[in-house]
């Protein structure tokens, strides 16, 4: 249930297409719909602009059938993370109209393609290792209706590479750095623009990173005041982060 969805609803109230109490059935699932084992909030897209995100460890594949198929009868946008190559394979067969990426391990079903975005997203990646959780970021910012641009591996071993690409990330309206090692690329592209950098620490790198905390921990103590740090390896909320940034001003105006 999102906005545009129950502008239809109501306006076909208006013209007589539907009956009240058929208008009246349809609202019952608001704020949420109770599956089996799943409470879905069909509430959330009115609320926040975006419907909810599927986190598909931890669900067996019926129940990734049931609120996938669910969420698709009402119309809605879908998006699932750290989807497994053999879960996306057996949802694919079932629902072909679902996008896999297998680098972003993420399924997305995009009914709604409007951009809502006033800017561009540019993500950017600091090695190639880091790519994954980028990709993660990049899916999230698409599937919430943004124009995003890629820039991946210009790591500070070779700093040249980021002045190669400075009109791209001076062009920006956020951007999302991805980093693993030592983390030090947000705090390099902080320095560099006036505009909101959020940092992503990943799990790679040799022992001393800690699977990703020496990078956490070198983020959260950038010098540049521009920068705020997401989780570990979670391009999603840096993806859902930035894409609230961009989004116009207000997202229940746009029709």
């Amino acid at each position: 249930m999102n906005e545009r969805y129950l502008r239809e609803l109501l306006e076909s109230v208006k013209k007589g297409e539907k009956t009240i109490e058929e208008a009246l059935s349809e609202l019952k699932i608001l704020p949420v719909l109770e599956l089996k084992d799943i409470t879905l909030d069909t509430h959330r897209s009115l609320r926040m602009g975006f419907p909810e995100v599927i986190f598909a460890p931890g669900k067996s594949l019926h129940q990734l059938k049931e609120v996938i198929g669910k969420m698709m009868e009402y119309n809605t946008n879908i998006l699932a993370t750290r989807v497994r190559s053999e879960v996306a394979e057996a949802l694919l067969k079932e629902f072909p109209q679902l996008i896999y990426n297998p680098i972003a391990r993420t399924l997305r079903y995009q009914i709604d393609t409007t951009i809502y975005g006033e800017g561009t997203i540019v993500i950017i990646t600091a090695g190639t290792s880091d790519v994954p959780v980028a990709e993660e970021a990049a899916e999230t910012s698409v599937a919430m209706g943004n124009k995003i641009e890629k820039i991946y591996d210009i790591g500070i071993a070779g700093i040249h590479r980021v002045f190669n690409k400075i009109e791209i990330i001076k062009r920006a309206s956020v951007l999302i750095v991805v980093a693993g090692m030592e983390g030090a690329l947000p705090s390099v592209i902080g320095g560099l623009v006036d505009r909101p950098v959020i940092g992503v620490p990943t799990s790679v790198g040799y022992g001393a990173n800690f699977k990703g905390l020496s990078a956490l921990l070198g983020m959260l103590n950038s010098c540049a005041s521009n920068v705020a740090v997401v989780n570990i390896d979670n391009g999603f909320s840096a993806g859902y982060i930035a894409s609230l940034i961009n989004r116009k001003k207000n997202f229940t105006e746009v029709t």
